[in-house]
């Protein structure tokens, strides 16, 4: 055999091997705890729906599946400790909108969305609702926007942290309106949850599924829901439009990767029990509570999602004139 074809065998022998053994993992998967690292802290929207999922998959796949906190920079933080992960099926990551935002928010990521994750599926859409501290007498988004004009930057809003769904909504909100707002961000939806309810602040583009027990308790007042369809939850507050804020929809949606390089036959199989957990009645009971739609798209249809989605962003941080430094 001469050089060139003995090279050209050895090199297709280690590719086989490595295929092989690459099957094998995937087979044998899962044999341990699996970690779906959820970049903000505990009590925010993602919790809301990666704790029961989590259950689920639990009892499907015969592993623990366990939700790991990592708040910290608008979920970038978490984002990037993910990204760096091993990609052996073991980590995976609950994202949301806010991350299609951050690559372009954001002057310089550690990491990038689409190269450095693998879509696995959306878990569930969620509309926003602008809430306000009782406290202030605002009964419809006509008296907010009357208030805040006449008062520039006395009111304040806060978010789950800069470049969130929250804080862009809040963005688009006021370049519609003409109107200014002081945004005070936050480590997450829970601790910001803590302080709109102590009144400190006045008033969040919030995700129904961090809101909507509160609103329940007559703890925080809803005025308006920024999806183009009215919450079944809150089924007497208006549209943003239809409270006078035409062209204006925010949906906030959270959803699953895994790491770049996990095997198909691994991400595969996780979308597939996935998907099968967001059909079931129970599951449906809870996401419809606060007020989400499943989702369960196909991976390849996720994909597509993402880049339409930041592109879709991207003018919104554009026109607002938003930038944020790490």
């Amino acid at each position: 055999m001469k050089r060139p074809l003995r090279i050209l065998a050895v090199v297709a022998a280690a590719a086989a091997s490595a295929l092989i053994a690459t099957t094998a993992l995937a087979q044998a998967w899962p044999t341990k705890t699996i970690r779906i690292i959820n970049p903000f802290p505990a009590g925010g929207g993602t919790d809301t729906f990666a704790r029961p999922l989590a259950a689920k998959l639990t009892q499907s796949l015969g592993q623990t599946v366990i939700i790991e906190n990592q708040g910290g920079a608008g979920g970038t933080l978490g984002a990037n400790n993910a990204s760096k992960a091993a990609p052996d099926g073991y980590t995976f990551f609950m994202g949301a909108v806010h991350h299609t935002i951050a690559e372009t928010l954001y002057r310089k990521l550690p990491y990038n969305l689409e190269r450095d994750f693998i879509p696995v599926t959306v878990v569930a859409y969620v509309p926003n609702v602008v809430v306000i501290h009782p406290k202030h007498p605002f009964k419809s988004i006509k008296e907010l926007i009357e208030f805040a004009k006449a008062n520039p930057g006395k009111l304040n809003f806060g978010s789950a942290g800069n470049g969130t769904s929250h804080h862009l909504a809040a963005e688009l909100f006021k370049t519609l309106t003409g109107t200014q707002l002081t945004h005070v961000p936050y480590k997450g939806a829970g601790p910001l949850m803590l302080d709109l309810l102590a009144g400190q602040v006045d008033l969040a583009f919030d995700g129904m599924g961090t809101s909507a027990n509160q609103i329940k308790a007559g703890k925080l007042r809803p005025i308006a829901v920024t999806t183009n369809r009215r919450s079944p939850v809150v089924p007497d507050v208006p549209t943003m439009a239809e409270a006078g804020v035409p062209n204006y929809e925010v949906t906030t949606w959270y959803a699953l990767w895994a790491i770049k390089g996990t095997p198909k036959e691994i991400v595969d199989r996780m979308y597939q029990d996935t998907a099968k957990a967001l059909t079931l009645p129970d599951m449906k009971e809870i996401w419809a509570s606060q007020g989400a739609d499943p989702g369960g798209q196909r991976p390849e249809e996720f994909a597509k999602f993402i880049h339409t989605e930041i592109a879709k962003w991207a003018k919104v941080v554009k026109d607002a004139g938003a930038q944020v430094d790490l």
